[in-house]
């Protein structure tokens, strides 16, 4: 009997990504998925989405024990109540997350190890094209700073070069740094 070895870096198991790479190379079908969220207003700013299942490696996933829940708001200032991040926050949270996961995980597939990792994000927003005040004002972030502090034995060189894969591997970088069709209907 043969016992494979798991080969954790950074807290990934290494065998099984690189037995995911393969699978996905293999048949393309199972690289596609389907996330969703439901979404239902509570009052004034505030609603909350959540998000269960979904669709991947070629079938329906329904294996989490429970719907994750999280809750948008808005400041006071904004006429909100503060009772959540609001939602272009949790963009930042999104690309902060996605971009450290893709940062980790390739380092993993490549054997660097990370000791840490952590970031700082500011976007800047200028209400006035959310408000309807002046139409040649974009409604969403004008720019987005993130800052990253990482250690790694590897040396600088190579936290550069993980960094620039992140960014490029990172679905929400893509998602935000590029335009993606968006349907909008009434159902």
């Amino acid at each position: 009997m043969t016992t494979a070895t798991v080969t954790a870096v950074n807290g990934v198991d290494v065998n099984a990504l690189q037995e995911t790479i393969a699978a996905v190379s293999e048949q393309p079908a199972l690289g596609r998925f389907v996330f969703r969220a439901s979404n239902t207003w509570i009052d004034g700013g505030r609603n909350r989405s959540t998000i269960g299942s979904f669709y991947g490696t070629g079938r329906e996933d329904d294996t989490r024990p429970a719907p994750f829940v999280m809750d948008n708001d808005e400041p006071a200032v904004l006429l909100g109540t503060d009772r959540g991040a609001n939602p272009v926050e949790h963009v930042l949270h999104a690309l902060a997350g996605c971009l450290t996961t893709s940062l980790v995980y390739h380092a993993a597939a490549r054997g660097v190890e990370i000791d840490s990792v952590s970031c700082e994000l500011e976007g800047d927003l200028d209400l006035q094209g959310f408000l309807g005040v002046r139409d040649d004002v974009r409604r969403g972030y004008e720019a987005i700073r993130v800052t990253f502090r990482i250690e790694s034995p590897a040396g600088r060189e190579k936290v550069e070069e993980l960094l620039a894969i992140a960014q490029r591997q990172s679905p929400v970088f893509d998602i935000v740094s590029h335009p993606v069709p968006v349907q909008v209907a009434l159902g």
